[in-house]
């Protein structure tokens, strides 16, 4: 780039509506990143950056501190996702073909701890104004979207306290989130991905019988199906649908990956790193006709199982053993809690790291990234005994499903989660779903099938289509 990157962000005024961020959802080719009412959308590209291979964190953070190091930047907020944002998506595999990238927007709406921003990206000549950027706004929003769609959209004001939502960003007591029920897809029709039922539970007792040999610990494999929807799809419907019924979730979009994740990979403010781990999964269908109360039934058989503790423990001990290089400090829970999600229950634990200065400097979000993924929660342990075997059982390129999908900014903030509980829009009417499961000793194919279902669910439901 010949001329300099400049942003300029300035505060919207958010209390015309409770709904937060999925309120902006309303165009196909937005950048999303939102949980609850928070979050980040993006509209329109000024530049992109990608790669493929061993190398590509380490050379898209390159791109990135580089096209920043002598941006112009105009901050009024000041708040964690305000002034230069690149959304992302990455490669699951070294060895993939997809290219891992990250996309500058031209104009990023954002909502944090109540406040409403907007800011626009330009390296084009020419005066950053508020204005302007409102009104680089209201074209984004105006073409390919309804009235209705719009018609509580913020407006340009100085932000409000009394917007509906709380300072973590969840809504206020008494504030409904209305899910309505999606309409069934007309004529639509799934169709087994790269390998057929059977032949992938037969991978899975490959895997188990690999295990059992005590070449490695852990395992996932993951399977896909495919839909085709006679009648389109609607990015923005699914990720709007998502938003709302799966809100505990990070709802992602980008170049037509889509989802919403449990999982964050991880999260950086400052000097503080987070991240949620999960392993471990029972479907809520299972609790049907059981005594009690829903969540004794999942403490019951989920916490009280000794494969599923198992699994989650060699997950946890992963990603903390990954981290640790990089804290001066570290905790995570003692226990895992169960977290509850419409479809599912997980075994989940939250880790907290104070990062440690490396080399003179703090580390960036994607030199974490590069030094973590792939966790034991997605690949297995140890990785490369578990890469290659995935490779050997899954025929399956996963290409962006299970790889670090999030965002970052110039002040080396920025939330990654992994790319779960979703799918790649293929083309106007051909969505690509993908699910995988942790396979340990003593896991059974015919229930790991089962719980691929469950997690298919998120992403079938969204498109309209009866699981």
């Amino acid at each position: 780039m010949t001329s300099t990157f400049r942003t300029l962000t300035v505060p919207l005024d958010g209390k015309a509506s409770p709904e937060g961020l999925p309120q902006f959802l309303v165009r196909d080719d937005l950048l999303c990143w939102t949980r609850r009412e928070a979050g980040l959308v993006g509209f329109g590209e000024i530049a992109r950056f990608t790669a493929t291979g061993p190398e590509r964190f380490l050379e898209a953070d390159i791109w990135w501190r580089h096209l920043v190091l002598e941006a112009d930047i105009t901050d009024s907020v000041e708040l964690p996702g305000t002034g230069p944002v690149a959304f992302g998506s990455f490669a699951f595999s070294k060895k993939s073909p997809f290219e891992s990238r990250l996309i500058v927007p031209e104009i990023v709406v954002g909502v944090r701890d109540g406040k409403y921003w907007l800011t626009q990206l330009t390296v084009d000549d020419g005066e950053l104004t508020r204005e302007g950027a409102l009104a680089a706004l209201d074209r984004w929003l105006s073409s390919g979207s309804t009235k209705d769609t719009l018609r509580n959209l913020p407006t340009p004001a100085t932000p409000s306290a009394g917007d509906g939502t709380s300072p973590d960003g969840s809504a206020k007591a008494g504030t409904a989130v209305v899910v309505r029920p999606v309409p069934l897809a007309a004529g639509a029709t799934l169709h087994t991905g790269s390998l057929s039922e059977k032949d992938w539970m037969a991978a899975v007792a490959a895997g188990v019988a690999e295990i059992q040999t005590g070449a490695l610990e852990k395992l996932v494999l993951a399977r896909d199906i495919v839909a085709t929807l006679p009648a389109g799809v609607s990015h923005a419907e699914v990720l709007r649908e998502l938003a709302q019924r799966y809100r505990e979730c990070w709802t992602y979009g980008v170049d037509g990956l889509v989802g919403a994740t449990p999982e964050m990979l991880i999260q950086v403010e400052g000097r503080t790193a987070q991240a949620r781990v999960l392993a471990g999964t029972l479907d809520r269908r299972d609790a049907h006709g059981e005594d009690g109360i829903p969540m004794e039934y999942a403490e019951r058989v989920l916490a009280g199982s000794e494969k599923q503790r198992h699994e989650h423990e060699i997950a946890i001990q992963s990603l903390t053993s990954q981290l640790a290089p990089f804290s001066e400090a570290m905790n995570a829970h003692d226990e895992p809690f169960i977290l509850e999600l419409p479809n599912v229950w997980h075994l989940a634990s939250d880790v907290k790291a104070e990062l440690a200065e490396v080399e003179g400097h703090v580390p960036t979000c994607l030199a974490l990234i590069n030094a973590l993924h792939p966790t034991a929660a997605v690949c297995g342990t140890p990785t490369l005994v578990a890469g290659s075997l995935i490779r050997k059982l899954e025929h399956l390129d996963r290409g962006p499903y299970a790889g670090p999908v999030g965002w970052l900014d110039a002040a080396g903030n920025g939330e990654w989660g992994i790319a779960l509980r979703g799918a790649v829009i293929e083309d106007p009417h051909t969505v690509r779903l993908y699910a995988g499961c942790g396979i340990v000793d003593g896991s059974q194919p015919e229930a790991e099938l089962a719980e691929t279902w469950a997690k298919f669910r998120p992403m079938l439901e969204s498109l309209g289509i009866r699981s």
